[in-house]
């Protein structure tokens, strides 16, 4: 379960510790978890790197999977308030949003290719890239463990989010938080 991610940033190595936090952010067990691809600053995990393929078989595009209750609410509301239809807007729009998404979604499949090719998903990225906004908690999952200017979407939707991983609302502070 804790191998080098080949093709993509620098990622943590998910700890026991990490997959039982995970697992009670989602309220269930952890699939496919290759590595932590972000953190809270508390070191709680925000985003794990899942695994193109599932350990039944299953396969699984959302290599850069928001996990962080805090987060995935905060996406959810933003969802709920139509940002998507504005982001939609602009990419229709806006010729050099439209080429630094495809960069993104172009940059997200060399990254998932390198750890393993599924054919069944193998032009398939998350969150709609390249042409539609679809899914802000994978647009900013990706955004948050790629940094920033990688994914546009993902960079706006965290930067009119009401949530941030550098200020701790964890309940279970990880190692090394400062009360």
């Amino acid at each position: 379960m804790n191998q080098p991610i080949p093709g993509t940033m620098t990622h943590d190595a998910a700890t026991e510790r990490d997959l039982e936090v995970i697992t009670q952010q989602l309220g269930r067990p952890v699939r496919g978890v290759l590595g932590i691809g972000a953190r809270c600053i508390c070191g709680n995990p925000v985003v794990v790197v899942t695994a193109p393929r599932l350990e039944d078989g299953t396969p699984f595009p959302t290599m850069y999977y928001l996990t962080h209750p805090e987060a995935t609410a905060e996406m959810s509301r933003l969802e709920g308030a139509h940002l998507m239809v504005e982001m939609q807007d602009a990419l229709a729009s806006d010729e050099e949003l439209k080429a630094q998404y495809l960069r993104a979604h172009e940059t997200y499949l060399a990254q998932r290719e390198a750890i393993a090719h599924v054919e069944e998903i193998a032009h398939v990225t998350a969150g709609g890239m390249p042409t539609r906004v679809k899914c802000l908690h994978a647009l900013a999952g990706h955004a948050l463990a790629a940094g920033p200017g990688i994914n546009p979407i993902g960079d706006w939707a965290l930067r009119v989010s009401a949530w941030s991983p550098n200020v701790c609302k964890c309940q279970d502070p990880g190692p090394g938080a400062t009360p």
